[in-house]
This record gives structure tokens, C-alpha cells and sequence, in this order.
């Protein structure tokens, strides 16, 4: 599913962030904020509306082709359309449980698998239009998600948009994704407390058990202090968490003992998830690095598995398909990856469980398993 498209320049118009609307009958004092989209050759009055946008023949003076791969947007939807720079890029789908928020391409990690690399530069703009969409947004959205770069690193700014959410979408469950090495200093997790969400978790990683292994895979000295540091401040002020374990050549070696190590030390955590490789960014330079084959490391995972459900702590297995996972742990495997970079392979044509698998992510093809097999009646 594509989330850019390209689209006729048009000079000095400024981008926007609007609504879409099917809807050409729509009152016109209710028209400010929306689109509207036409899929039909019928021209419509488009007084009062941000643009008309169109898709297929029958482009008339004043509207705007939208590429046929965009063609699914529904009512409800969110795009900031760039006529300037001729790109319409969509911010959110009403009818998607995987909607992300995109904070910042700045990080004060680098870790050798991201699928985001960082960059330093000024992105304020980001949480600009951040701040548009979500009046915008459907109050029944069930889940929001976080993401960067480091979302910490923005400060004031990340407390203002966690205050927008609490204001306009009480309802909606919101997922942050950070390193948690901020969060060691105890006055940010309070901060983030302070705002009182009530359906709020951090999803942070840690890699190993020892903090050499975990520095290394984030390319950051003394990581690991700042993480299981950040972990214990944020249970302190009553901020629920996540931990993420990527599984790959540099920490599998440690997963058990990762398992052994939460469970003792970090029994407050609300979920632990153990994640396949996703192979975008850093990671397809560092493939050689990183790539193992999860057909090897089944019984390895589902051991760590079960050491923390012995401990009653939530545990998931994200980014794996179930013929690559022992069955005794599949209650644990989630349909985990976002619906606009979830793919099946070929050899999954005929298998009878793709309802309940995970599949895979879209750069799957890159490398993957030499032992998937379909499940078959």
C-alpha cells in the first residue's frame, strides 16, 4: 500500500493538512477543513472545500489528479497535500488499527538494525502537522503509535501532543516507541506522567542482559544503565511499559538470559515482545551481521518465552510467521506488522492459516527462511 504520492505542481500554494470527504453535498460552513474526493467524470460545485482532488479521467480546471495507488482513501482519512513540492502524503486512515505518528528522523541512539535511520536535522514541522491532524481524527481511532527517531528528544513538544491526544481522543489507546534512555532523568517521566493519559504505554527495547551486548547493538556507551534506569523511573510514576527484543545474530545468543533478567529484575513491565528482523534501513547494510534464520532459533524463543510466562509476565511474538514458530507458542504470536507494509510470500498461497499468521514485512523478500512451508487442509 503506498502512503506518497506525486501530484501536478502547483506554485506558491502552502501545504496542508485536511480530511477527506466523498461528500459533495456537504454544508459549506463544514467544508474548511476537507478534501473532497471524486471518483466519477461529474463536475460538483467545490466552493469552500481545501481542494478538489480526483481520481481518473475527467480532471477539471482547478482540480487535482491523485495517482490510482491512492485510490483507496476513504471519508475520514488525513493527508497533508504539498502542492508546492507536488506530493500528497497520507497521515492517517479512520478504517486502520495501525496508524503511527511520525515524531522526528533524530535519534540519540544508532542501533545496527534500524529501519528508520537517523538524521540530524531540523524536522519541527513534523509535529506542526501532527498537531493538525489530530482534531481531525475519528474520536471512536481504537490505537495511535509514536515513532521516530527518539520522541523524547522533542521535550515541551511531545507533552504538547500528548495533551492534543488527551483533548481530542480520550478514547484512544496511545503506543510510544522510545529508547528510554531519557527517561533515566526522572523529572522527563514525570513529565510525560503528569499529563495523565489513561490508555498510555512506552515500548522500549532491551537487547541483552548485560549491558556490553545491549551498547553495542544501539552504538551507544552506557545505553544500558540509561535504559533499565529509564524502565524503573517510568514504573515508578506509574507509566506502563513495553520491552522489545529484536532477534537477530547479536542477540540471540542472550534471549534467555534476556527472559531470565526481566523476570527477576523487571517484573513490573506490562508486556514483553520478542520481534522478528525487519530488513529496511540500517539493516541491509549490516544484513551479514544480523541475518539468522528464525527456523534456528524456534526452540531458543520459545524457551525465553515461556521463562517469562512462568514469571506471569504478557509476552508476544511480533514479525514471525507461525510455520516458523513452535507450536506450543503460537497463543503468544501476534498479526503484528502494519497493514500498509504486510506482505505474504508466494509459498503462502495455499497455506489455510494466513488469517492468524503474521506474515511479513514488505522487504521480506531481501532474505528470509529457507523452511517456510504452508499449512495445509
Amino acid at each position: 500500500m503506498q502512503l506518497v504520492g506525486r501530484i501536478e505542481r502547483v506554485p506558491g500554494r502552502a501545504p496542508a493538512v485536511a480530511r477527506i470527504t466523498t461528500d459533495p453535498e456537504l454544508p459549506i460552513p463544514l467544508r474548511g477543513d476537507e478534501l473532497l474526493l471524486l471518483r466519477d467524470d461529474r463536475a460538483y460545485a467545490s466552493e469552500g472545500f481545501e481542494a478538489v482532488l480526483r481520481v481518473g479521467d475527467g480532471l477539471r480546471a482547478g482540480e487535482i489528479a491523485i495517482p490510482i495507488s491512492l485510490q483507496y482513501l476513504q471519508d475520514g482519512d488525513i493527508v497533508r497535500l504539498n502542492l508546492e513540492g507536488g506530493e500528497i502524503r497520507v497521515l492517517y486512515r479512520r478504517a486502520s488499527n495501525h496508524n503511527v505518528l511520525f515524531f522526528t528522523e533524530r535519534c540519540n541512539s544508532r542501533c545496527l538494525m534500524c529501519s528508520q535511520p537517523p538524521r540530524e536535522i531540523d524536522d519541527g514541522y513534523l509535529i506542526d502537522e501532527i498537531l493538525e491532524a489530530i482534531p481531525l481524527m475519528d474520536p471512536a481511532t481504537r490505537e495511535l503509535c509514536i515513532t521516530g527517531g527518539e520522541p523524547m528528544l522533542l521535550g515541551p513538544r511531545l507533552l504538547e501532543v500528548l495533551r492534543c491526544v488527551q483533548r481530542f481522543l480520550p478514547e484512544t489507546s496511545l503506543h510510544m516507541l522510545s529508547n528510554g534512555r531519557l527517561f533515566a532523568y526522572l523529572a522527563n517521566a514525570q513529565a510525560v506522567a503528569s499529563v495523565g493519559l489513561e490508555d498510555f504505554m512506552v515500548g522500549i527495547p532491551l537487547y541483552a542482559d548485560v549491558a556490553n551486548r545491549h551498547d553495542f547493538v544501539v552504538q551507544a556507551k552506557g545505553a544500558f544503565d540509561q535504559t533499565i534506569r529509564g524502565l524503573m523511573n517510568l514504573a515508578r510514576v506509574g507509566v506502563r511499559t513495553e520491552i522489545r527484543f529484536v532477534i537477530h545474530q547479536q542477540t540471540v545468543g542472550r534471549m534467555v538470559e534476556t527472559a531470565r533478567f526481566i523476570a527477576r529484575n523487571l517484573p513490573f513491565v506490562s508486556q514483553v515482545a520478542f520481534m522478528g528482523l525487519e530488513m529496511m534501513g540500517f539493516t541491509k547494510g549490516n544484513l551479514e551481521a544480523l541475518w539468522v534464520d528464525p527456523h534456528k532459533y524456534g526452540e531458543t524463543l520459545a524457551e525465553a518465552v515461556e521463562e517469562l510466562s512462568f514469571a506471569h509476565i504478557r509476552t508476544s511474538i511480533y514479525n514471525l510467521p507461525l510455520c516458523l514458530v513452535p507450536e506450543r507458542v503460537w497463543k503468544q504470536t501476534r498479526q503484528s506488522i502494519s497493514d500498509w507494509k504486510n506482505i505474504y510470500l508466494p509459498v503462502c498461497e495455499p497455506c489455510v492459516r494466513k488469517d492468524s499468521c503474521a506474515g511479513f514485512f514488505a522487504s521480506a523478500p531481501l532474505r528470509y527462511s529457507a523452511h517456510l512451508r504452508p499449512f495445509t487442509l
